[in-house]
């Protein structure tokens, strides 16, 4: 994938830390990539800068660099392994609200569980 500074497409997560009294920015992509500063402005501004130097740097070897979260290709699928008591209690709950366990599943990782009857 080419890679355009100026156009980083990455994601990118701030956060306070209270052990070293500054914010921490990272790269989602390059999950390695952090920086700290003492605001979150200028954490967010250093991990982005650290990004585009690093892939500068693989496109000039020729290497490639990872596609932005955003725009890779989902199928909307993904395998779930639980334990069978969970299992056992996610179909109970399931035909209990009378949907199949995919909807339950999807309504629950959405944190949008039904209040009522209607909901669904």
């Amino acid at each position: 994938m080419r890679y355009h500074l100026g156009m980083n497409r990455y994601t990118y997560r701030a956060e306070w830390s209270p052990e070293q009294f500054e914010y921490v920015a990272r790269c989602i992509e390059l999950p390695w990539l952090s920086q700290w500063a003492p605001t979150m402005q200028q954490a967010m501004a250093a991990v982005e800068h650290a990004a585009d130097q690093f892939i500068a740097t693989r496109e000039q070897d020729g290497e490639d660099v990872p596609t932005p979260l955003t725009e890779r290709k989902y199928s909307g699928t993904f395998l779930v392994r639980t334990s069978p008591a969970l299992h056992a209690r996610l179909t109970v709950e399931a035909a209990e609200q009378n949907v199949s366990m995919n909807q339950w599943a999807v309504l629950k990782l959405a944190d949008r569980l039904p209040t009522g009857l209607f909901d669904l």
